[in-house]
């Protein structure tokens, strides 16, 4: 779509940054040269802590375009982006029949500013390019009738997404739901279709998890929590993720969220997911697509809610495909602006004493066209809103010292947050004011041992070339 195309093409001005993209391009060996050792160890072992060959072999295809460019990958990650919102317009139209919804949620996708970090960083081109695929085998999935050649694209793609990236293994449960609740499908039946997207999401998951042997940089105190631990706070980082999709607002490229002295609100947390699950199955017959939707938003988060540990608790990067049942949501409701506006002004023209000609084609369309622009006036004012801050998020990106000012103004506490801080200063040739950076690091926060070695070691390197 324009609309994103429009927001995100100024980032093909930005540069790379020093949070994954030295490993991802800038020093990874496998993408400069073609040859077929590079192949092979592409194609079947794990880098950068992943499985995900489709992603590394496009690596390659860009460093033999671009070099070490950095606006040639934006631009990649861009045109991806904007291939996805045209695949979440197909979705939808297809889903719900209403090209309103489509558009709309299209175009929310498309600006939203939670989507500045997939999009603006060079090292979640994964994240877009799994994307692309999920979203193909999903059109291909849930057509109305489809047809064996529509299941067997379907395979092929949930396939290029799982090489893609791990997240593609969420996909069969979502299928399985919609299977089950829309088309009334016996739940053996729609297992059944699934048996082989299922043996290949477990065989990528079983490499993926076999590469993650390192647990450097992010976050890790929640690293040894029990599952019964990291359940209850996922209830409440749940709702954090809602309401960064509503209301986005102190953005961040690592948060900070609280993980003591939250009971209560896991408890309120909790009380509102069994809420929200009882009013799904209520209406599981009356509304089948809602309680598809909800499942998709809790299938697609799963793989980063910490039951197969991560280095972080949360990222904006994790709602590019999650974000779409709650941008649908907000569509469906904005499409009842026009139906109750309809009908409101219908009984005013009728108490009017227009009662009589009311049935008139002549008499209908102003009453159609009046309720089309309050529904179009609140989408626009939503749309604006989220175009504006998208906008003011976006240059947040440009740079390392830009994306670590702003993270150690939102997120100072966090050790990693000052080290990659500091380490943006050194390389902008500012070596005293980042040798005092890591030395406030150890005095102010609260390293664990790994951290403070790395401080450690990292300043006495750092004197040691001042030196010499």
């Amino acid at each position: 779509m324009a609309l994103a195309l429009f927001v995100f093409l100024p980032t093909v001005g930005y540069g790379f940054v020093n949070w994954d993209d030295p490993w991802y391009v800038l020093d990874n060996p496998l993408i400069t040269s073609w040859r077929p050792s590079n192949l092979i160890e592409i194609a079947t072992r794990p880098a950068v802590r992943n499985y995900a060959p489709l992603t590394m072999f496009g690596y390659l295809i860009e460093h033999s375009l671009w070099g070490t460019w950095a606006g040639g990958y934006h631009l990649v990650n861009v045109l991806l982006h904007t291939v996805n919102a045209v695949l979440v317009y197909v979705l939808l139209r297809q889903l719900t029949s209403s090209r309103f919804i489509a558009w709309m949620t299209a175009a929310l996708f498309a600006v939203h500013p939670v989507q500045v970090e997939t999009v603006a960083w060079i090292s979640s081109f994964k994240g877009v390019l799994s994307a692309t695929f999920i979203l193909a085998s999903l059109i291909c999935w849930l057509r109305p009738q489809p047809s064996p050649r529509n299941e067997a694209w379907a395979v092929v793609f949930h396939a290029l997404g799982l090489l893609a990236k791990a997240v593609a293994i969420t996909l069969p449960a979502v299928v399985f739901c919609y299977d089950v609740l829309v088309r009334g499908k016996r739940a053996a039946d729609a297992a059944a279709r699934q048996i082989v997207p299922c043996l290949l999401a477990g065989l990528v998951l079983l490499v993926t998890m076999s590469a993650q042997t390192s647990v450097l940089g992010g976050v890790r105190d929640h690293l040894h929590w029990s599952k019964a631990r990291v359940a209850a706070f996922d209830t409440v980082v749940l709702w954090d993720y809602v309401g960064l999709l509503v209301w986005p607002h102190d953005q961040c490229v690592l948060y900070d969220p609280p993980t003591t002295g939250i009971a209560a609100a896991i408890v309120l947390a909790g009380v509102g997911w069994l809420a929200v699950a009882a009013g799904a199955w209520t209406l599981r017959r009356q509304f089948p697509l809602f309680v598809v939707g909800l499942v998709a938003f809790a299938a697609l988060l799963f793989p980063v809610l910490n039951f197969f540990p991560i280095t972080t608790l949360m990222n904006d990067r994790y709602l590019y495909l999650p974000s779409i049942p709650i941008f649908a949501l907000m569509a469906a409701s904005l499409e009842q602006i026009y139906v109750a506006g309809r009908v409101q002004i219908s009984r005013f023209a009728t108490n009017a004493g227009a009662a009589g000609d009311s049935d008139r084609p002549s008499e209908r369309r102003p009453v159609r066209v009046l309720a089309r622009s309050l529904a179009a006036a609140a989408g626009g004012v939503l749309l604006c809103g989220y175009l504006t801050a998208t906008h003011d998020r976006l240059p947040v990106w440009r740079n390392d010292q830009s994306l670590w000012a702003d993270a150690v103004a939102k997120s100072a506490s966090l050790p990693v947050v000052r080290i990659q801080w500091a380490q943006s200063l050194y390389a902008a040739h500012h070596p005293s004011e980042a040798l005092a950076v890591l030395q406030r690091t150890l005095l102010d926060t609260r390293p664990d041992a790994a951290d403070r070695e790395r401080i450690q070691a990292t300043i006495t390197d750092w004197k040691r070339a001042s030196v010499n």
